[in-house]
């Protein structure tokens, strides 16, 4: 693909990922996608990631079903940072806030600013 030439994959192979909710823009979270992470993505429509921990390839929602739908795709001016904007089914945090960024620091402490949608223990319960 002529459009990856553009893009500036780390040392590690990697390129941080920001994904935007496409109808409110809320920031939902941060994640890691290599080229072919980007690929999947790009020909099913669904963000696939790869997981720094896990060393492999991972779609949003495959154990919850919290998919999120690609809407639009940005590349910053240096060529290192995407921004998707996808249509999110439920939430992004596996906590069970919608955005992973559900804390805010206030006088010195991260106060909780969001309620959680859905329970994180009943989606992610062990078969």
């Amino acid at each position: 693909m002529d459009i990856l030439k553009e893009i500036k994959f780390g040392p590690s192979g990697l390129i941080p990922v920001i994904i935007q909710d496409a109808e409110t823009n809320e920031i939902l979270m941060q994640a890691y996608m290599n080229e072919e992470a980007l690929k999947i993505s790009l020909d099913t429509g669904l963000v696939h990631f790869f997981s720094r921990s896990r060393k492999k390839l991972w779609r949003k929602g495959e154990t919850s079903g919290h998919i999120q739908e690609i809407k639009e795709i940005f590349l910053d001016c240096d060529g290192d940072s995407l921004l998707i904007k996808a249509e999110q089914r439920v939430a992004a945090c596996h906590l069970g806030y919608k955005s992973c960024f559900f804390r805010k620091l206030d006088k010195g402490k991260w106060d909780i600013v969001a309620a959680k949608v859905f329970n994180p223990e009943k989606t992610y319960e062990k078969e």
